[in-house]
């Protein structure tokens, strides 16, 4: 049974990777802080540098000294967006877990438009409005999620939409595996086997306008593919077993 957390006062985790982000890592860290002090009464910002090779790491530790509410974190070396994810979920320490992606594509500013969602589901899962990325990456995404919806049952129209979150008591209770892109297959599929309930919403995307991509990456494709299967195996077989022990129970 995974307690679900007040959102009075709010306690908040605010994080996201970064790899290779100097142009965004300032914009999208301030712009965390601005809005976390919005909504929450306990706020943390967390910075994950993934073994970045510009100045992210600098940056971030700039950030860290100057805003209270900032800190920061560094892989090294780069251990994937997967390995970035778990990194960030790990060090967080408060009831309630948003994370985004560290490279502008979101507005934090829709966040107070998401939060009372969380009165009414376990976790929220927002999907992209108007995708702003090339047509190839938008018609793999859908590939995506329709297959990964059709292996899990998640039901969850974007899977891999980085706008999401989490009670922190969801985080503890499960073991993540995935290093790479099946991370949010992972997290929404395990969410499910727990009986969690998942709200959705759209949110605005918005083109990148510094950085460069690198989800698309056919190495990750081909890995992200390759884990799937593994992973369907390994929650069909904590399905059983949560089922036999709620029999017992």
């Amino acid at each position: 049974m995974i307690e679900k957390p007040p959102l009075k006062p709010l306690s908040l985790t605010i994080f996201f990777p970064c790899y290779n982000e100097e142009a965004n890592v300032e914009q999208v860290t301030r712009k965390a802080v601005e809005v976390g002090r919005q909504v929450a009464d306990d706020l943390e910002v967390l910075i994950v540098n993934d073994g970045s090779k510009d100045g992210t790491k600098e940056i971030a530790d700039r950030l860290a000294e100057e805003i209270p509410e900032v800190r920061a974190v560094h892989n090294n070396p780069n251990r994937g967006y997967g390995g970035a994810l778990q990194r960030g979920f790990r060090e967080a320490t408060k009831n309630w877990i948003f994370y985004t992606d560290g490279d502008g594509q979101f507005d934090l500013g829709e966040i107070p438009r998401v939060l009372p969602l969380l009165a009414q589901y376990d976790i929220v899962s927002c999907y992209r409005l108007d995708r702003k990325d090339p047509f190839m990456r938008k018609a793999n995404a859908f590939a995506w999620s329709t297959l990964v919806n059709m292996l899990f049952h998640i039901g969850v129209k974007d899977i891999d939409g980085a706008f999401k979150f989490y009670p922190k008591s969801f985080i503890d209770a499960i073991e993540l595996h995935s290093t790479g892109a099946l991370i949010d297959t992972e997290m929404l599929a395990k969410a499910r086997n727990l009986n969690l309930s998942i709200g959705q919403v759209g949110v605005n995307h918005y083109p990148r306008t510094a950085g460069e991509q690198t989800g698309a990456n056919l190495k990750v494709i081909l890995r992200a593919f390759k884990e799937l299967f593994k992973l369907y195996r390994q929650i069909k077989r904590e399905g059983k077993k949560s089922g036999a022990e709620g029999a017992r129970g």
